[in-house]
């Protein structure tokens, strides 16, 4: 069980843990604050975030809303080299689903919707920055589902993906990485303008939208792989997100690990 921040006294002097699990006094980030966490929205969407078996501190985030008939989520890895990455992640994670929240609703294209959305949270990630030189940093992918589609924006490599019940799924994202695997692109005040990439597809059978970090997809780098794991089951997003997650962990858990899956049943097409 995970103490509430409000609730905990710092692991390292005994002072007040601020509401974003660290210490008022001494500054020390508490290792159990968000250790594991499991949220939902709605009966179709669920989400996890592990710290995993070798960080001291969960550098991920994510979030779910529903709003006028879309299903939101956001998930963000913070860059690990960066100051504060966990910070970084949540307030992008947070601020990109206030967006698409209110924009959605509106009837604001999905595509210009998840764009603000970037934008808005790097803005957010940029404004902690102490200096160019002390930037919290972090990826960020977001999708919805409604209607009439999937849609997702990414900027890092954070990854989307459609898993149908039927046929083969697919990523719905393309890695922002260079040589080695270093990131290209990401959140953040030494990041330059967001330029956020979107896509979008209009599945004909039932499946899932995931949302996931590298935590996950470097044990299950396909769709294919990520359909093997989950099963013929009768899909259940939060036994998804448990089955997701816990794969990565057996599998060594090496790095914070997070999956966000929304259940998509596509409108029939009309006539």
């Amino acid at each position: 069980m995970i103490k509430n921040a409000e609730n905990m006294e710092c692991v390292r002097c005994g002072g007040t843990v601020a509401p974003d699990g660290v210490c008022w006094h001494c500054g020390a980030v508490q290792p159990d604050f968000r250790a594991h966490v499991e949220i939902t929205a709605g009966d179709d969407a669920a989400g996890i975030s592990d710290r995993g078996r070798r960080r001291e501190v969960n550098a991920d985030a994510l979030a779910l809303a529903t709003s006028g008939g879309w299903t939101i989520g956001v998930v963000c890895d913070g860059v690990s080299m960066s100051p504060r990455p966990e910070r970084a992640a949540r307030v992008a994670a947070e601020a990109g689903a206030a967006v698409l929240v209110a924009r959605l609703p509106e009837g604001a294209l999905p595509e210009v919707a998840l764009h603000e959305a970037a934008v808005r949270a790097g803005r957010a990630v940029s404004a902690l920055a102490a200096s160019k030189d002390a930037a919290p940093a972090c990826t960020f992918v977001a999708g919805v589902a409604g209607p009439e589609g999937v849609w997702s924006a990414w900027v890092g490599d954070s990854r989307a993906y459609w898993l149908p019940d039927e046929g083969p799924g697919m990523a719905l994202t393309e890695d922002d990485t260079g040589d080695h695997d270093a990131l290209t692109a990401w959140l953040g005040a030494d990041a330059g303008p967001v330029t956020a990439r979107v896509r979008g597809y209009r599945p004909l059978v039932p499946g899932r939208l995931l949302l996931c970090t590298d935590g996950l997809w470097r044990h299950l780098p396909d769709a294919a792989r990520l359909r093997d794991v989950l099963g013929s089951r009768r899909p259940d997003a939060r036994a998804d997100a448990r089955t997701l997650v816990g794969h990565a962990l057996d599998a060594g858990g090496q790095d914070n690990v997070t999956a966000a899956v929304i259940r998509v049943v596509p409108s029939p097409p009309s006539r």
